[in-house]
């Protein structure tokens, strides 16, 4: 007999995993600990994370500078309960048992550090909130 439920499993994807996916996921990581999953991923990754989204992630205390942007994979989509897109739409393959969310969220390419602020505000709001809803208390 189980011990009981597994850790939930959540996926980000955006289409570079260089700004918002990689922020969610650090905000997940972050407070969720190792009571979740987490991975992140583009459908067209670019070569590094947006410095300024770097830049915006250190201010808050949580360094993403070694982190890079890692191409979307069906093993990885298939490996979460939970996928969360931000803008990428259709280029997300789907599998029925999944839960999808789409974030509505600004891009942050090409933006200063000013502009990621409220992105990044907005995107540690919704990830406490997703921590709620899935039960796992926020650890920070």
């Amino acid at each position: 007999m189980p011990s009981g439920p597994s850790k939930p499993s959540v996926l980000f994807v955006c289409v570079h995993n260089a700004g918002r996916s990689q922020m969610a996921a650090a905000f997940l990581s972050h407070l969720g600990g190792d009571r979740v999953e987490v991975r992140s991923a583009g459908s067209a990754p670019a070569d590094t994370v947006n410095p300024a989204v770097v830049r915006a992630m250190a201010e808050v205390g949580i360094d993403l500078s070694a982190e890079t942007p890692k191409v979307l994979t069906v093993e990885a989509v298939r490996a979460s309960d939970v996928v969360i897109t931000m803008g990428c739409g259709d280029a997300c393959p789907y599998f029925s048992g999944k839960r999808y969310l789409d974030w509505q969220l600004a891009d942050p390419a090409g933006q200063g550090v000013d502009a990621v602020r409220p992105i990044r505000d907005e995107i540690e709001r919704r990830v406490r909130g997703l921590l709620a809803e899935l039960g796992v208390g926020a650890g920070a």
